[in-house]
């Protein structure tokens, strides 16, 4: 009992300490040349009204241009310029997808090094203003996956995950015959990144967790499709019983399906919906906007969202 009323005065006096925070949520763009030539007007809009940081949900382009060395480094160039810390949370679009031949037939795994090379390779943010990143790689197991994130802002946790979208690569590019290697020791990452970040947030008494993938994993069912099965079951029935089991708020921002809605479609074993649990997905190509959130630990919502969509000038 003693132990327990600790934690809780120690979680009162965090959240009394924490500083509430800003900041911006956005991806699945620029897809084109408009929308790249677009994409530095927007992020000014964002840099002005004073973010504390800026994740992009991945996709930083479409899924059916080059993965080549050109776009990744013009991205990072944008990224740098941002205003305010940025970090970028990779997708689909920019390793899984890069075998097609509209892609350039580009090995999957070899894009997904380039980019750990070239988004990745610091324990900061990308931006003008740095953030100090806590990067999965630091643990010697899981020493390859730079992208896997976490933060400290506002009395809660944020967390950055390589979970894209087609389907999470289960199947890699052998189609039907997986899970493919990659799928199997990433997903093993993932438990290991997702299992931490709970326990971070439960022992340190933070109000709550907003994770960030790029996939949209389906989070109404997860279910098989077309007798295929879905690679992101895993993800979504270990986020279902963290969420259960912790006393916080928790988030999951997505992008994949370019549909931007906030609501709160998880559910328990008994089909009820789990009250603190929202998910965000951002808008995305040809839809061009933000969205605005923040995070403060003594509202007892501790999360709140504002869309922004971009109306070009």
């Amino acid at each position: 009992m003693k132990r327990a009323v600790a934690g809780l005065l120690a979680a009162i006096a965090l959240a009394a300490r924490a500083e509430p925070v800003a900041f911006g949520l956005f991806g699945d763009t620029p897809y084109n040349d408009w929308e790249r030539r677009q994409l530095p007007q927007m992020m000014a809009e964002m840099a002005a009204e004073n973010l504390a940081f800026a994740v992009h949900d991945g996709d930083i382009k479409s899924g059916g241009s080059p993965c080549s060395d050109t776009v990744y480094v013009d991205i990072r160039g944008v990224f740098d310029a941002a205003a305010h810390p940025l970090i970028f949370v990779p997708g689909d679009n920019d390793w899984t997808d890069c075998h097609r031949r509209s892609n350039g037939s580009r090995d999957p795994l070899e894009r997904l090094a380039t980019l750990r090379e070239t988004f990745f390779a610091g324990d900061e943010s990308l931006g003008r203003r740095r953030l100090r990143l806590e990067r999965q790689s630091a643990d010697p197991a899981f020493a390859a996956y730079r992208e896997n994130v976490r933060w400290q802002a506002g009395g809660v946790l944020f967390v950055g995950l390589n979970v894209p979208g087609s389907n999470n690569n289960w199947s890699g590019t052998t189609r039907d015959r997986g899970p493919s290697a990659e799928f199997v020791e990433r997903s093993r990452a993932t438990r290991a990144w997702l299992a931490a970040a709970f326990a971070h947030a439960r022992e340190r008494g933070l109000a709550g967790i907003l994770l960030v993938i790029q996939g949209n994993p389906d989070l109404e069912g997860a279910r098989d499709r077309d007798g295929k099965p879905n690679g992101y079951r895993e993800f979504v029935d270990q986020l279902r019983e963290a969420t259960l089991a912790f006393p916080g708020q928790v988030v999951l921002v997505h992008g994949d399906t370019h549909y931007f809605r906030i609501d709160r479609p998880l559910r328990d074993r008994r089909g009820e919906t789990i009250p603190n649990f929202t998910r965000v997905e951002t808008y995305g190509s040809p839809t061009l906007g933000w969205v605005k959130g923040s995070a403060d630990a003594a509202d007892p919502r501790v999360f709140r969202f504002e869309a922004r969509p971009y109306l070009p000038q």
